[in-house]
């Protein structure tokens, strides 16, 4: 069987083969901007003690790979703990990790991948292709019954490949496996059924560049270097990821040298950090957006079930005051559930604030005097966005309480579709245009509480299209019939602050286009003394 092989592809390869999508061109610009970071000797031991405060409790959960819930949060862990077959790099969207190579038959039916050889866990036991195949049929999180379902077999090859045969052609097969899940994150298969499912996130074992030390539910996670590392041992010593709530502790720690990176400093305080002599204010936009869902638009008894409501909560949001109040105008406005830097991404119209226009929609749909809209259910995190839009709301009649919770809780409820009235969700996961709708809109998905037949119907068409611009035109067809039905109203494409001290040379915050934090943890790094 012919077959076409897909091997690392240098930074100047990358350029001259094919052109750059914005996506890639930012890649490179991380690139650039990482150089001049000051680093140890080559061939230094790690060294030093990097903390980070953050801003939400950590989970267990987070630290297993097979319970990736389609939102980037675990991948905070997942970058330090563990390695995949493939990740995002600073050099190279998917670029080759564990797997040194692929190839893809001619046919779209089978994907075989070439192991790097020697490749150790932290508890000394290498990387096999029995591994790949383990950590693949232990998966059970976003997307992991879509993928079942068109995944015929993985076969073991030889200790070092390994097939998966699909049932029919699938162009995003390496999206899901190496992006937008954490199918292809790889576990030690021996260690796993040793422990238990429930041990191993107690004391997880990877691949990654930092190696489990200690774990204290709702205080702080500790690391240290795996000088084995395959890629390159990490700069630092030990990182600690300090849990740091309240959003005034983090930046009085970062100010006193307690943390030495505080992730999201926000308004008044992002201003305040600005200010402050040796410190530097460091913003992120993520490949994350984050929006307002309408849980109770498929029952024809909720006010939301009418599209002229939904619509009106969309002209009732102050988009750019929320903006320049919360993210200092680092977030993007958008209209859209998809961030700009996804394939196959569709622009949509500006939204628009128009509260006298948001206020003749309800009138129109029998609501002059507003109504009451129960609970505006969100992650505590971000409460003071919450904050910021229920204000809106309230400005035009819909009134609803603000009711946060811890980020592990509201996730597990959202994908349990236990909430009502009003969700501030989001997503800063990898992938494309076609894995965000395969988990917030089209039936089936992790957090769709309901779906439109139209819509549905489209999704396995592009699923299977093969001609990449027959492709790109049905899903931007399907992200227009999102928008027209106002599934969602989106607020924004996030602009991450977050507060840097002086003792960093390298954050590692936007080295991965689109991503959160820190990343890869290998290139951490404190300034030579």
């Amino acid at each position: 069987m012919g077959a076409t092989t897909r091997t690392p592809r240098t930074r100047e390869e990358v350029v001259h083969m094919m052109p750059l999508t914005r996506r890639q061109t930012l890649s490179l610009a991380a690139v650039a901007a990482g150089m001049s970071a000051v680093k140890p000797a080559s061939g230094a031991k790690p060294q030093g003690q990097v903390t980070i405060g953050v801003h939400i409790s950590l989970a267990p959960i987070w630290m297993d790979p097979a319970q990736t819930s389609g939102i980037i949060t675990p991948y905070m862990l997942l970058y330090a703990l563990h390695d995949a077959m493939a990740k995002d790099m600073p050099d190279q969207p998917q670029a080759p990790c564990l797997a040194k190579s692929w190839s893809v038959a001619e046919d779209g039916l089978a994907y075989e991948f070439s192991l790097r050889d020697g490749v150790p866990f932290h508890n000394g036991e290498l990387v096999t292709a029995e591994d790949v195949k383990y950590s693949f049929e232990r998966y059970r999180g976003a997307s992991h019954a879509l993928m079942k379902e068109r995944i015929a077999a993985v076969e073991v090859v030889d200790p070092l490949h390994i097939a998966f045969r699909l049932k029919r052609p699938w162009p995003d097969f390496l999206t899901f496996y190496t992006g937008a899940t954490g199918a292809g994150w790889i576990v030690p298969r021996k260690y796993v059924e040793k422990v238990g499912d429930d041990e191993f996130r107690k004391a997880p074992i990877g691949a990654g560049p930092y190696r489990f030390v200690s774990f204290n539910p709702g205080v702080e996670l500790v690391l240290e270097a795996f000088e084995q590392y395959w890629r390159k041992p990490p700069y630092v010593k030990r990182v600690v990821l300090r849990v740091v709530p309240d959003e005034a502790t983090r930046l009085a720690a970062l100010k006193a040298g307690e943390v030495d990176i505080a992730y999201s400093i926000r308004g008044e305080l992002a201003e305040q950090l600005r200010r402050i002599p040796g410190l530097t204010l460091k913003p992120v936009v993520l490949q994350g957006t984050q929006w307002l869902y309408f849980p109770e638009q498929w029952d024809p008894q909720s006010p939301w079930h009418d599209v002229r409501v939904r619509r009106a909560a969309n002209l009732a949001l102050d988009r750019r005051t929320i903006n320049e109040a919360l993210t200092l105008g680092h977030s993007r406005t958008t209209g859209s559930l998809f961030p700009d830097i996804f394939e196959f991404y569709w622009a949509p119209p500006p939204p628009v604030y128009d509260p006298a226009q948001s206020r003749q929609l309800l009138r129109d749909a029998g609501y002059p005097s507003g109504f009451d809209a129960g609970f505006y259910t969100c992650d505590a995190s971000y409460a003071n966005l919450g904050e910021a839009v229920l204000d809106n709301l309230a400005q035009v009649g819909i009134r609803a309480k603000l009711r946060p919770l811890e980020r592990a809780a509201f996730l597990q409820g959202y994908a349990e579709k236990k909430y009502r009235n009003l969700i501030q969700g989001g997503s800063g996961a990898f992938g494309n245009v076609a894995t965000r709708m395969e988990a917030f809109v089209v039936k089936g998905g992790a957090y769709v509480y309901g779906s439109y037949q139209d819509i549905d119907a489209l999704y396995p068409l592009q699923a299977s299209e093969g001609d990449h611009a027959k492709r790109a035109a049905i899903l931007a067809q399907m992200q227009q019939m999102v928008h027209d039905k106002a599934v969602y109203a989106p607020i924004w494409q996030l602009g991450f602050l977050n507060g840097v001290g002086p003792r960093i040379a390298e954050s590692g915050l936007g080295r991965i286009p689109g991503f959160a934090y820190t990343a890869p943890y290998e290139e951490l790094a404190l300034r030579a003394v």
